[in-house]
This record gives C-alpha cells, sequence and structure tokens, in this order.
C-alpha cells in the first residue's frame, strides 16, 4: 500500500479510502485485510486479470492525447472562407504539409461558422465580425475595403466623385450567407462614417464572381484591398473614393474553446499569420 502510495503520489490512507470506494462502488471486496496483512481474494485477482489491459490502455491514451499539446500530427480538420483559401491558402498547403509530415490536412469550405464541435472542426478562419456564442477569436490581419470599377463601366456611366452620389449606379452587392443579408455599404473617412444605400443590379454570394463581374464593367463593387491591389495597380479597377477607405475588415481564427489548443492549431495559425504578414 506504501509503494503504490509513493507511486501515485499519494497518502497510504488516501489509497486506502480509494480501493474502498471501488469495493462499494462495484459490490466485491477486493481485498483480505487483518492488522498485519493484505491480499487479493480471488474476484480481485479476476477483477485485475480483467481491468489490467484496459488500464495500460488509458494510459497510452493520455500519454497519445498529451502529445497533441506538443506534437504537430495527427487531422487537422479547418472551417475557411472560400475566398481566403483560393486567394491565400491553396498556394501554401504544401509548404505547410511538407514542414509536418506527420500532419493531414482538411480544408473544407464554408459560407458560415456553423457548430465548430458538432461538425468535428479544429478552428474556424473567417473574414468578418467573429460570431456570437462559445467560441473565442483572435484576430489575424486587417484590410482596408476599396469601392472599385472597371473603365469600361466608367467610360460608360461616368465616375461617381463622392459616395452620396451611388444611388444613380449599378451596384454588385455581397449577399452574406452567415447572417442571411447582403452587406451593408458604408464608408469611413477618419471618424466619420457614412451609410449609403445603393441600387443593387447584381447580387452574388460568391466573392471571386463578384470580382470577375466588376472587372467585365457591369457594376461598382467594394472589396478587399489585399485582394485587388494587382487589379487597381495596373488599372483594370478604379479606386472610386479613395479619400473614403478607412473602413477596415477584419480576418479572425476561430477556436470552439478557450482551453487545450493542440499544437497543429497552434503551428497552423502561425503558418498562417506569416502567410498574412507577406499580402
Amino acid at each position: 500500500m506504501a509503494r503504490a502510495a509513493d507511486s501515485l503520489g499519494m497518502t497510504a490512507s488516501g489509497v486506502g479510502r480509494a480501493i474502498q470506494r471501488l469495493e462499494a462502488r462495484i459490490g466485491v471486496r477486493l481485498l483480505d485485510r487483518t492488522t498485519r496483512t493484505m491480499h487479493l481474494t480471488d474476484e480481485g485477482r479476476r477483477f485485475h486479470e480483467r481491468i489490467g489491459p484496459h488500464l495500460e490502455g488509458i494510459e497510452e491514451a493520455a500519454v497519445e492525447a498529451t502529445g497533441a499539446t506538443s506534437v504537430v500530427r495527427g487531422r487537422l480538420r479547418v472551417n475557411v472562407d472560400p475566398f481566403f483559401s483560393q486567394l491565400v491558402l491553396a498556394g501554401h498547403a504544401g509548404r505547410f504539409l511538407a514542414l509536418y509530415p506527420e500532419l493531414r490536412l482538411e480544408l473544407i469550405m464554408r459560407d458560415a461558422v456553423g457548430d465548430l464541435v458538432a461538425d468535428g472542426f479544429d478552428l474556424a478562419l473567417r473574414f468578418g465580425d467573429p460570431p456570437a456564442g462559445s467560441f473565442t477569436a483572435r484576430k489575424l490581419f486587417e484590410t482596408r475595403i476599396l469601392t472599385v470599377a472597371a473603365p469600361a463601366y466608367i467610360e460608360r456611366r461616368g465616375r461617381p466623385r463622392h459616395p452620396a452620389d451611388l444611388p444613380d449606379h449599378d451596384a454588385i452587392d455581397f449577399w452574406d450567407a452567415a447572417h442571411g443579408r447582403a452587406y451593408e455599404w458604408e464608408f469611413r473617412r477618419g471618424n466619420e462614417a457614412l451609410p449609403v444605400s445603393v441600387q443593387t443590379r447584381l447580387m452574388t454570394s460568391d466573392a471571386p464572381t463578384m470580382l470577375n463581374v466588376c472587372l467585365s464593367g457591369a457594376g461598382i463593387a467594394q472589396v478587399l484591398e489585399f485582394a485587388t491591389r494587382e487589379q487597381v495597380r495596373d488599372g483594370r479597377l478604379i479606386d472610386l473614393f479613395p479619400d473614403w477607405s478607412d473602413e477596415l475588415f477584419p480576418l479572425h481564427a476561430i477556436y470552439p474553446s478557450r482551453q487545450y489548443r493542440t499544437a497543429k492549431v497552434r503551428a497552423f495559425v502561425e503558418f498562417v499569420t506569416e502567410l498574412l504578414a507577406e499580402v
């Protein structure tokens, strides 16, 4: 009893009480005790023979689970914004996997966060404000929102000089599936905010489609700066209101729990953060 107590970091009396609780729970006497000796009963011996392998399995499982907090391995399942996956992750996922050969990565495209626990996700990467609920979120990145049009549209319809001119123009609107509504058009200049009602000619829930429609000259769209920097630089898109583009749009890593973030989750978020520093 003393050796067991020393191994477990308990007192001998604590071990004795634990055995008594186990006997009471299963309704069987496991040990015969006298003032000087103690030995297993036949029932206690059979119980030990049956339970021993299970205890070893539990110990192995505990060691493996503990390793998850320090070793990057196993399956990592991520709920990803489709546009972010296409724009940033797809070209670099192979590099991440090469860093961690024991890891299997699942990038699942979803329009909304949903129930991370029920759907088996380790985390989500989503644009916009994090959803309400038991989630915890970490902001990884912010980008400005630009209001843009193609030269062909400006040639056909003229260039609006102020956000207040937009109701007279054709808008390409983005449908926010997570909230079941279109994104509201709001412009910011320093501390000044200006909401604008637009005339929607086309609505889509797919960011690449919205961008391509805008590039074709069909209308005016609000886009993420980091996603359209090249098109603006080479003149395929015109930033209509550079003085009214202080609104920021965040990207969050969203976790199902505040506790026990595994090594694979930490490694992935660190990798994504490094990618975002390059855009």
